[in-house]
C-alpha cells in the first residue's frame, strides 16, 4: 500500500512538472506566434488551465516531500508529547478542511457535467475536463493528509518534516535540494 500511495503522489508531481512545461510551450508559442502572425486559438485558456492543474496536482507530492510551506512557529518550539499532540490536531484539522474542499471540488465537476458547461473561448471545451485536474489534485492532497495523520497517530514521526540542519554545510545542502 505504501508503494502505491507514494507512486500516486509522485505521479501527481510528475504530471505537475509536465504541465509546467506545457505552460512554457504555450506561452512561448503565443509570444513567438505574435511576431510571425500565427495565433494559437484559446491559448490563454489552455495555459491558465494547465497552470491551475499544475498547482493542484503537485500539492500532495510537495506536501509529502516536505517542501510545502508550513508555518511551524508554535509546533517547532514544542517537544515530546506536546508536539505530537499538536501535530495530530493540526493534521486532523487539515484532513477535515481539505476533505471538505475535495468534496466541493468533486461536486463542482459533477455540476459542470450535469449542466453541460462549456468554455467561452474560441475553442469550446466541456469545463469538467480542466476542472477534473483541480478535483483530482485536492483529493490527492486529502489522501496524503489522511495517510500522514494515520502514520503520526500510530506513533511515527511526521514524514513531511525535514530534519533541521545543524551545520552551515547542511543548511546550504538543504537549500540546494529544495531549489531543485
Amino acid at each position: 500500500m505504501r508503494r502505491l500511495l507514494d507512486t500516486l503522489y509522485l505521479g501527481g508531481g510528475i504530471l505537475a512538472g509536465i504541465l509546467l512545461v506545457a505552460v512554457l510551450a504555450l506561452m512561448m508559442g503565443m509570444s513567438l506566434g505574435r511576431m510571425v502572425g500565427i495565433n494559437i486559438p484559446s491559448g490563454d485558456d489552455f495555459a491558465s488551465w494547465c497552470m491551475a492543474a499544475m498547482a493542484f496536482l503537485g500539492l500532495a507530492y510537495t506536501f509529502r516531500s516536505g517542501d510545502m510551506i508550513r508555518v511551524g512557529l508554535v509546533v517547532d518550539k514544542l517537544q515530546g508529547r506536546a508536539k505530537r499532540a499538536i501535530e495530530i490536531c493540526v493534521l486532523s484539522f487539515s484532513v477535515a478542511f481539505v476533505s471538505y474542499f475535495a468534496w466541493h471540488a468533486i461536486n463542482f465537476v459533477n455540476q459542470s457535467i450535469k449542466f453541460k458547461d462549456m468554455s467561452t473561448g474560441v475553442v469550446s471545451l466541456p469545463l469538467w475536463i480542466p476542472q477534473l485536474s483541480f478535483a483530482a489534485g485536492v483529493c490527492l492532497l486529502a489522501l496524503a493528509l489522511i495517510d500522514e495523520l494515520q502514520h503520526v497517530v500510530r506513533g511515527g514521526a511526521p514524514r513531511y518534516e525535514k530534519p533541521k540542519p545543524v551545520t552551515t554545510e547542511q543548511v546550504i545542502e538543504q537549500a540546494m535540494q529544495s531549489a531543485v
